[in-house]
Formats: structure tokens, sequence, C-alpha cells
């Protein structure tokens, strides 16, 4: 089958288009032709740092995690899915996981869910790793009706997700963003926007919540962002972030009485444990995505297997808007 492996670690020009062996079904999993893909930023990072990260695949690798296909195999074992099934899923890409730049995957039934019969394969492929780490965070803030969510990085890969679901259950949702494209973007997504770059949290705090602070604040940016997360955040509020690698001074977060949700949604794939937990949580997108009410939003550049490279540098240049997705 067509696959980009990765030899050696580095830049976007690693990939090297190969012809490796189709696996085949094994118990508890399903074979799967995949129709798109899409990047993630931990891809890059992998694909980047190689050994330097705890989670990366040994060379010769083929990462990506996301997909969308057509299940080839079933598996012993496995029930709820047959041959012709359009799925989806969160699946390889990382430890000892083959991964989705390549024709096809075997991928754990626990991992997928049904394909949303209203999206196609490119947007359904957009979808599992930034809905699962949206859904994971909104639900461990507590997320219901009439809470004031904001949303850091609204127009990104997690955070268009993130606000879209926040409204969806709910929420009454602000969300940051720092150019017009990316603020019109959260706009259209009926969200509230903000821009970083010319209001200090203090005065959008006072502005959109009298200076009481949101209740919940979902943080997608991360780094030194995290000191405006907390900044913004109301009494005993809630953050959750998905990028916590930081060495920071809790001292806001204490007086506020504030709980800090870190969500790392790569913990069952690494680690096999609760792996269910991230096909139920497909099946529920898959709902709401069916309801009309969750809608992923494509950059206006699309790539081919072949130029997986160039795929992951539109990513890293920043100028992408939404996700970065592959046609196989």
């Amino acid at each position: 089958m067509r696959a980009m492996v990765v030899n050696d670690f580095g830049g976007p020009d690693v990939f090297e288009p190969q012809n490796i062996a189709k696996p085949r079904a094994k118990v508890g999993h399903v074979l799967v032709n995949i129709k798109a893909t899409s990047v993630n930023t931990v891809d890059t990072m992998i694909r980047q740092m190689g050994a330097e990260l705890p989670i990366s695949p040994s060379a010769p690798a083929v990462l990506g995690m996301d997909f969308a296909g057509v299940v080839e195999e079933v598996g012993e074992g496995v029930n709820g899915y047959q041959v012709g099934d359009e799925v989806y899923g969160c699946a390889g890409g990382l430890a000892d996981l083959p991964g989705t730049l390549a024709e096809y995957i075997v991928a754990d039934a626990n991992l997928i869910g049904k394909k949303p019969t209203n999206l196609s394969m490119e947007e359904a492929a957009a979808i599992p790793l930034v809905g699962i780490t949206a859904y994971e965070g909104l639900m461990r803030a507590g997320i219901s009706q009439g809470k004031r969510v904001l949303v850091h990085g609204g127009s990104g890969g997690v955070g268009h997700i993130t606000l879209q679901l926040a409204k969806h259950f709910g929420g009454t949702v602000f969300s940051t963003g720092g150019g017009e494209k990316q603020l019109a973007l959260i706009d259209k997504l009926g969200a509230t926007a903000i821009n970083y770059k010319t209001e200090k949290v203090e005065d959008y705090v006072a502005r959109y919540t009298g200076g009481k602070g949101f209740d919940i604040v979902f943080d997608s940016v991360g780094g030194e962002n995290m000191t405006k997360s907390f900044a913004a955040a109301a009494l005993n509020g809630q953050v959750a972030s998905t990028v916590s690698m930081v060495k920071l001074d809790l001292s806001t977060a204490h007086f506020k009485g504030l709980s800090l949700h870190v969500v790392f949604m790569l913990i069952p794939m690494l680690h096999n444990i609760k792996r269910k937990e991230h096909g139920e949580i497909l099946k529920h997108l898959t709902n709401i995505i069916e309801a009309g009410h969750l809608t992923p939003v494509l950059d206006d550049r699309s790539f081919t297997l072949e130029q997986a490279g160039e795929a992951h540098a539109r990513l890293s240049s920043g100028k992408a808007m939404g996700k970065v997705v592959i046609s196989v």
C-alpha cells in the first residue's frame, strides 16, 4: 500500500513515499481503507522531535492520528461494525501504533465511531482528535446551560470545535482571536469575538462579566497564556488546558479557588486504558454533528497523501484556518 514514511525526524521534507505491506485485521480491530486524514499540532511535534518526545514512534514511522474511511475487514471479537461501514477515529501515529498517512490502518474498534452522514470524508477526518479533546475538556469543566465560557484561540483546530460544543451545551460563549479573519470566524460560529491584541483581560472581564469572571475558561493556546486564563476565571471557576507544559506561579489559581483540568486525549492510545470512552465520545459527536450543531472548518488549501510535508508546513506556518486535511 502507499504510505508516507519518516526515516529521519526533522523538517517537513522528511516524508518519503513508499510502498509498504498492507496490514490485516486482528482481534478487536478493524482494517480501514483510509480516505482522508488531518494534521494536528502534535503530529508536527512528533515529526520534528522524534525520540526527544516520549510519545514518538521509532523510525521508520508512519505518522498521522486522525482518519476517515471505509471498513474493509473486521477482526474477531468486534461488534457493531461490518464491511462497508464509513467510520472515523484517532487511532495511530504514536508509540507503537502505525499512523494514518497511508492507504490502510488497523484500528482498535474501541477508538472509532460511525462517520457522520452529513460530512465528507475530509470533514470527518478533521474531527476526532480535536473533537474528543474539546468534548472531554468541557465535560470535566462542568459545561451546562447558562455557563459563561471563554475559549482562547477560538479559530484554531481545538478552539473552533470547543466554542461550537460549548454553545450546543447551553453556554454563553466568548472567544479570543488575533486577526480579522480569526475574529470573523469566531463571530460566524456564534461566539462573541474578543481581540486579545487590543483588549486586556481585565477589560473584557469587566465588559462581559461585570468583573466577576468566566465560569469556564478553555485554553487551547497554553504556555504563558495560562496566566490570562487564571485572570479571566471567576472565583471557584474551571480552567481546562490542552497545553500545560509550563512553569507557572499558581498563586492566582489558589486565591481564586480555581480547578485546573489538564486534557491530554492521547492517554487511552498510549496506555491502552479507557479506549471505549473515545468511541463513546465519537458517537456523541456524530449525533451532535448530524443534528447540525457542529461543523468542522477546513483550511482553504487541500493536500494529497504525497503532499504530506506541505500539509505539515501549512499548519506550522500559522496561516491555516481550521483544520489542515489530506486526501488519501
